[in-house]
């Protein structure tokens, strides 16, 4: 039985995000082993946080920049601290590896931060351009949402950043193969420190409503979440205008959790554009609507809503942010199966694929049984073993996974060690202060 501890950046919250699914999958699958887990934060509280005490995991508040962390480390001497994103890591994981140098140092990426952001950067100078000008060369229709994203830079100081975290880790989670595949061949981190992690799926509803009982359209998503609130302007500036010229009977419902002002005012049900806010089931209000929509001009990782999505049978529209990493823009069709409903490019795009899932029901059925395919390719894509079977053998012999990991001790040298002596000189301020 290993003792498990978990910093984690936010408290999770399963009913608001990816994210918060994918911490609490990954306690539970501790304590499916028999391990005794604990959580800490520095994090405000939150309402919608998971009972963690419910589940036999017990949580502590932590402070930042304060020895009064290594203090506790020390005395809860784990085998095993995952970090919940490259920020905690560069926060806490000095100061394990201070107190507690044996325990296994584990990051948890949930998604690349700095490829997110170098899309959203690509998409904002996009913008910039266009409103210098002041006018575009082609109507808002018929403009790629997302093609920006494609000429982001990989070569960030947030990537540095990023990457030093992975390379200082023992192990790294990494929930998407395009980003297992860009920390490898990019970025050239030795594969023997990665740990392909998918978000899980839970089984198929065998008991969603079939196309008739079914109506409007829907999309799902925290605010809190650059992507997530940027896909919510497209619909209300450009996809949602061409598609309700299309379908004038349906209705856009959108759901996520802490909508600011500046969002809710966009409620209009005159346009069928309602922003309804928090959904206490993200499975219920899914599988009754005809549609899910996701117009994501950036974003990394798995986007869970879409599989929540292919569970219930609900087809997909989205573009090739939104799809990546459950599947792509296909060119290998004939040995992959085409997306559960439509990537597009344009609102003209959605709109036209819109009208034709959404009245037809041959080409709806047809895209809800491709994504019960996609479904259970994505399921299968695992590695054979399981995580706690790989810490485990790390376990075995730390010493010897660290000795053949030349760029980890090269991070922990001590001129790069930056984020620790920034964290003691706020710490000393503090208390002179």
């Amino acid at each position: 039985m290993m003792q498990v501890v978990v910093v984690g950046y936010v408290w999770p919250e399963p009913n608001s995000s990816a994210a918060g699914q994918n911490m609490l999958a990954l306690i539970n699958q501790f304590l499916s082993h028999g391990h005794n887990v604990t959580f800490m934060t520095a994090a405000a509280d939150s309402i919608h946080k998971a009972d963690l005490d419910n589940i036999g995991v017990s949580s502590e508040a932590v402070a930042l920049n304060c020895s009064s962390f290594n203090e506790r480390i020390a005395k809860l001497c784990p085998d095993v601290v995952i970090f919940d994103r490259y920020m905690t890591e560069e926060q806490f994981s000095w100061r394990v590896k201070d107190a507690c140098p044996s325990a296994i140092r584990v990051l948890n990426t949930e998604d690349l931060h700095s490829l997110r952001q170098a899309r959203h950067d690509a998409v904002k100078a996009q913008d910039n351009a266009l409103r210098a000008s002041k006018e575009t060369a082609t109507s808002p229709d018929i403009t790629p949402i997302a093609g920006a994203a494609k000429e982001a830079d990989y070569n960030t100081p947030l990537a540095q950043r990023e990457i030093a975290a992975i390379l200082r880790c023992d192990l790294t989670l990494v929930i998407s193969r395009k980003e297992y595949t860009l920390l490898t061949k990019h970025y050239q981190v030795p594969a023997k420190q990665l740990y392909y992690h998918p978000l899980n799926v839970a089984t198929v509803d065998g008991n969603a409503p079939d196309f008739e009982k079914r109506t409007d359209i829907v999309t799902i998503g925290n605010f809190r979440h650059a992507p997530n609130w940027d896909a919510v302007l497209q619909l209300k500036q450009t996809v949602w205008p061409a598609i309700k010229k299309v379908l004038p009977q349906a209705n856009l419902h959108i759901y996520g959790a802490y909508p600011p002002k500046k969002a809710t005012q966009l409620h209009n049900p005159k346009s069928g554009f309602y922003l309804d806010g928090w959904a206490e089931n993200a499975h219920d209000v899914i599988a009754n609507a005809r549609l899910l929509i996701a117009p994501l001009r950036f974003g990394a990782g798995i986007k869970g809503k879409i599989l929540e999505a292919m569970r219930c049978g609900t087809p997909t529209l989205t573009t090739w942010v939104g799809a990546e990493g459950i599947a792509e823009e296909t060119e290998n069709s004939a040995t992959q199966p085409t997306w559960a409903g439509a990537i597009c490019d344009t609102a003209e795009d959605f709109a036209n694929h819109a009208i034709k899932l959404y009245n037809s029901e041959e080409d709806w059925s047809s895209a809800s049984q491709l994504g019960l395919v996609l479904l259970s390719t994505f399921e299968n894509d695992k590695e054979s073993e399981r995580l706690a079977e790989r810490i485990a053998s790390i376990a075995k012999d730390v010493d010897a996974h660290r000795k053949t990991l030349f760029l980890q001790g090269l991070l922990w040298h001590q001129t790069l060690n930056a984020s620790k002596y920034m964290s003691q000189w706020i710490e000393a301020k503090n208390q002179i202060l």
